[in-house]
């Protein structure tokens, strides 16, 4: 093997500045369990192409170098080997049917106390949970500790034994620009446990061993993971969590899968109260519209929307003029530093560009949009770049200082482009969206679109299948029995293709969705305050164990239950607003008005009660005063 990697490192730099240009952050937890020496490999989740290997080496701890499998076909050529083997890649030939064939390369980089990485789910896909862990890496380890220990001679000193370290890769929003990234490496798989059993005589011994092992892997990158049983519990839970944490950014990185995963538990829970079906109805419906109009949830709930902007009250002017002037301060406050960024804004508009085309390219795709954007911009960036170097280098007349002037410049002019999108990024969104959404409340009523003609954005939605990917048989998510009723592939086939409906014609629907949304998660957790102590919600195994919980282990999965009361106490001693959604929502004045029903305080709570035992939530127009 190469000792010095530089094609590898050359490739890691590149692809630090790529995710780091991409994403806000990238947070790592258990770095701990990754010994600093010795044979390892790593299993990952793949679930954004090739940013999941990108990630995974730029952050892995001790920076050890990851070696990944490659087509053994690619090696025929000597300076492709030469590349390939500097780049850290192991041939694999596919079609070997010994399997010590197979892993001849994966046995040499293990041998000499390397690391090697896989991604065993084989595929990238965008799925609700985890769909597949297929047995590749199972047979890897437990074929080397076997010629390990035959050949000790060919094995380095403390190399003779290999773990398994499972890495979960996590996105806040994968295909969203400036969102975060969480990977949390899991507790280290060994062989012991397997290893006797494969070597047994017994007949399917060795394939059981696997099998056995490769349950324990998807438990860890399970364990480490948000798995929900079906899109719509999923889309709730978000929803859910967006409202209980309604500022960016606020829930704390170490606390997001599992607050994630309590969320997606809650609403896999069978009867949770009479009215269930409702809520989680309100909550799809304002996820939609969000997704539809390219909002958030935490943009609307920072936008200054006071009743005195109401156009149909009768408000002095002074306090209106008071309300508009805080949003032209804001904007004014942004334009004040333009001279200061239109320079790097407009030399790196092409990149920008460039990643929207590339995005577009892959719209039913989730799991391609961020690769999409970050190659597409990346090379462009490349190209810019490369121009500023030599048109500096040009104007210093092409001095041997110069150049080293143009790289400084370069690369300082990079820096505070970065340092120049983290500070006013989310200031911008933020901005434009509270003046389209003025736009849209200030708009003639006439103008808004028809309940039907606004119906095809209240249904979110779903990622077309992967081919590749294959339902798991593992306890992957809480069993439902909704799960059963979960909408098809082909009900949102024809919202694949929809178009995006103007702001100032839904915003009223938008608002209107989230007040709904609102009272009905605080009716939710109403009811199970009121319930019993006794009332139990599903829970992920592994979540079940550690909150005092119970595990029904004879079932296939093995089913957890927690304490409702106890999960109320866990979200909101993670932060969860769960007060505040009783409290009446600002810019409401504009949801009510969305048909003219009335122009009174807000919703009638009664409306969200227990006591409510259909399927449907109504909303009651408030009584005139």
């Amino acid at each position: 093997m190469s000792d010095s990697y530089i094609v590898h490192r050359v490739i890691r730099r590149i692809a630090g500045w790529a995710v780091v240009s991409f994403f806000t952050e990238i947070h790592v937890i258990g770095s701990e369990n990754v010994p600093k020496e010795g044979p390892i490999i790593v299993t990952a989740t793949h679930h954004n192409m090739m940013l999941d290997p990108a990630i995974l080496s730029c952050v892995f701890p001790h920076k050890r170098v990851l070696h990944y499998w490659a087509k053994a076909s690619l090696f025929a050529n000597p300076i492709m080997k030469t590349i390939l083997t500097s780049a850290g890649n192991i041939p694999v030939d596919r079609k070997a049917s010994d399997k010590r064939h197979l892993f001849r390369g994966t046995f040499r980089a293990l041998a000499a106390g390397e690391a090697v990485a896989l991604f065993p789910e084989g595929t990238s896909y965008t799925e609700p949970r985890i769909m597949q862990v297929k047995d590749g890496a199972s047979w890897a380890a437990l074929e080397y500790t076997k010629w390990a220990k035959e050949n000790p001679d060919k094995v380095k000193n403390g190399a003779d034994t290999v773990v398994i370290i499972p890495a979960a890769i996590v996105y806040t929003d994968k295909s969203k620009y400036r969102s975060q990234v969480i990977m949390e490496i899991g507790q280290p798989i060994k062989m012991d446990e397997f290893f006797q059993q494969f070597m047994s005589e017994q007949e399917g011994a060795p394939r059981a061993a696997v099998k056995r092992l490769t349950a324990a892997i998807e438990q860890e990158l399970t364990q480490a993971t948000i798995n929900a049983p079906d899109w719509d519990t999923l889309y709730a839970a978000r929803m859910a969590r967006d409202l209980l944490w309604p500022e960016e950014r606020s829930i704390n990185l170490d606390d997001f899968v599992t607050v994630s995963q309590t969320l997606v538990d809650l609403f896999s829970t069978p009867d949770l109260v009479p009215n269930i079906n409702a809520i989680k109805r309100h909550l799809l419906t304002y996820y939609s519209l969000l997704q539809s109009t390219h909002l958030t949830n935490a943009v609307l709930s920072s936008l200054p929307l006071p009743a005195t902007l109401d156009p149909r009250q009768p408000v002095p002017l002074p306090s209106r003029l008071f309300t508009l002037s805080l949003l032209i301060r804001d904007t004014l406050a942004l334009l004040i530093r333009l001279p200061f960024s239109i320079v790097p804004l407009m030399i790196h508009a092409p990149a920008y560009m460039m990643a929207r085309i590339g995005a577009r390219l892959a719209e039913d795709e989730e799991e391609t949009q961020a690769q999409n954007k970050v190659v597409f911009g990346l090379l462009l960036l490349f190209t810019i770049y490369l121009a500023a170097f030599f048109f500096v280098w040009a104007f210093l007349r092409y001095t041997p200082i110069g150049a080293v002037v143009a790289v400084a410049f370069v690369f300082l002019f990079a820096i505070y482009h970065n340092k120049l999108i983290n500070d006013n990024y989310e200031r911008a969104k933020r901005l434009v969206a509270a003046w389209r959404v003025l736009v849209g409340v200030w708009a003639p009523r006439k103008w808004d679109l028809s309940l039907s003609a606004v119906a095809q954005y209240t249904v979110p939605h779903i990622p077309p299948e992967n081919p590749w990917a294959h339902t798991s048989t593992s306890d992957s998510a809480p069993s439902d029995s909704s799960a059963s009723h979960a909408r098809p592939r082909s009900a949102s086939a024809s919202s694949s293709k929809r178009r995006r409906p103007p702001t100032r014609r839904v915003i009223r629907h938008v608002l209107r969705a989230r007040v709904e949304a609102s009272s009905a998660l605080a009716s939710l957790f109403a009811q199970l305050e009121r319930a019993p102590e006794s009332k139990r919600v599903c829970a992920s195994a592994h979540l079940a164990r550690v909150f005092g919980g119970g595990v029904d282990e004879p079932a296939t999965p093995p089913q957890g239950w927690r304490a409702a009361r106890e999960v109320m106490g866990f979200l909101r001693s993670r932060g969860a607003k769960v007060a505040a959604l009783q409290d009446r929502v600002e810019g409401d004045w504009a949801a009510l008005s969305s048909e003219g029903e009335g122009e009174g305080e807000g919703y009638d709570s009664e409306a969200f009660t227990s006591s409510d035992k259909g399927a449907d939530l109504q909303w009651v127009p408030p009584t005139a005063h």
